[in-house]
């Protein structure tokens, strides 16, 4: 044993506690104690550090040659070795250097953020179609019908998939990210049978690509970016997987949540509808407060001391995101406080939270995120005005993402002026 475990403490890799919403107050209370900490885990019966400092998180991402991602993957649940030999160890995730560069270097460019900029204008046309669909009804579904819309199209259409098959990846994306909820996926033979479809997917695109060459993200996967080579057909797949996941289930995440933050504080959304050039400052607030991945795994590869605690070699080490960006140290004593104007008098904010993690692993999607948040945003908050719930929402039962599963909302019905109309 590593030290004397926290037992008081809630278990912070068990889904169930986090499928009520996130437990802010408990995280509170253990952040309080300490930047790191030793936790039991009766439901997989390995104990594990959980880190809830800043500082720690940092050192720990980036050193990956002592803290590994692949040795036990990035995941909080245990795994047989011949399946980390034969699924997990084939996603850019569980890799470390240098192997997991090599995917990074080839679609890098495609996500700068002069290669994102050019997206915006589509991305803002897709959002005002999203929103036209329901803005007269006064009321929707709004994970499904609003928050999933625009990450699902966006990644599908910069893949060259047609948007008629977004209902099919959703499905999927649901049933691999969600596999911890039983209604999103029923065990583990569905959460492999979506792998597999997309994996199917993925090679129908390869041969597409090998017959009539695309200039596309599938296109600088496969031949490369100009300097560095392409991927081959097995690295291929893995990654085509990883990215309509990721790049799908975390925005709508973040975007659920923006929607349910400004209901719960209605003198932020009515400052926002006032002052919509503050909408991208307050989407950085949504990114600290309700971070969409809640927590990454690594491993020690040797002894070392970490936040004033010895860690072994071989200790299982879980870096807790969501409760780091509370950190009051870093962001004040309302930390806890969901607050639009955040970022107006703290500028750096974007580059104080650790949403999109940091080091080697820090997500490659991050400005992609951030501009699809921001034009649904700017899209939905001065349209979808005075947003009430119809009945409680439900969350997901997950210990990987801060999901929400269902959301019915009421609002005033849009109505458009004559003169709109004929336009």
């Amino acid at each position: 044993m590593s030290g004397c475990p926290f037992a008081d403490f809630t278990n912070m890799i068990d889904p169930d506690t986090y499928a009520n919403g996130m437990p802010y107050d408990e995280l509170a209370r253990i952040r309080a104690s300490g930047p790191i900490h030793w936790m039991e885990d009766p439901t997989r019966g390995v104990p594990y550090w959980l880190v809830t400092g800043r500082n720690e998180i940092d050192f720990i991402s980036k050193h990956p040659k002592e803290f590994s991602s692949q040795e036990r993957t990035a995941l909080a649940d245990e795994y047989a070795q011949d399946d980390i030999d034969a699924i997990h160890s084939n996603m850019t995730i569980n890799m470390d250097p240098p192997r997991q560069m090599k995917s990074r270097k080839v679609v890098r460019p495609s996500f700068t953020p002069a290669a994102v900029n050019s997206y915006a204008d589509r991305f803002r046309d897709l959002a005002r179609e999203i929103v036209d669909k329901v803005a007269s009804r006064g009321e929707c579904e709004f994970v499904e019908e609003v928050a999933a819309e625009l990450p699902l199209l966006a990644i599908l259409e910069l893949c060259g998939i047609p948007a008629e098959d977004r209902k099919d990846f959703f499905q999927w994306t649901n049933a691999m990210i969600f596999n911890q909820d039983s209604e999103m996926s029923a065990d583990k033979s569905v959460a492999e049978d979506a792998s597999f479809k997309v994996i199917e997917y993925a090679m129908k695109l390869a041969a597409e690509h090998a017959e009539n060459p695309k200039d596309n993200i599938i296109g600088a996967l496969l031949d490369g970016n100009g300097k560095d080579p392409g991927l081959d057909m097995d690295e291929f797949v893995w990654f085509f997987l990883m990215l309509i996941s990721a790049g799908n289930e975390s925005t709508r995440t973040v975007t659920s949540h923006a929607m349910r933050l400004l209901m719960d504080n209605p003198d932020q959304l009515q400052y926002l509808v006032d002052n919509p050039d503050k909408i991208p400052n307050a989407c950085e607030e949504v990114l600290r407060y309700n971070t969409a991945f809640i927590l990454m795994r690594r491993t020690a590869m040797e002894d070392m001391e970490v936040g004033g605690q010895q860690i072994k070699k071989g200790d299982k080490i879980i870096m807790h995101y969501h409760t780091v960006n509370h950190d009051e140290s870093v962001f004040g004593e309302d930390a806890m406080k969901f607050d639009v104007k955040r970022a107006e008098r703290m500028p750096d904010l974007y580059n104080q939270h650790r949403a999109f993690g940091i080091g080697q692993h820090f997500c490659l999607g991050s400005h992609l995120a951030r501009l699809e948040l921001v034009v649904m945003m700017e899209e939905i908050i001065p349209r979808i005005r005075n947003p009430k719930l119809m009945e409680e929402l439900e969350y997901t039962r997950s210990d990987l993402v801060n999901g929400i599963k269902r959301m019915y909302i009421t609002f005033d019905p849009e109505v458009k002026d004559k003169a709109q109309s004929a336009a």
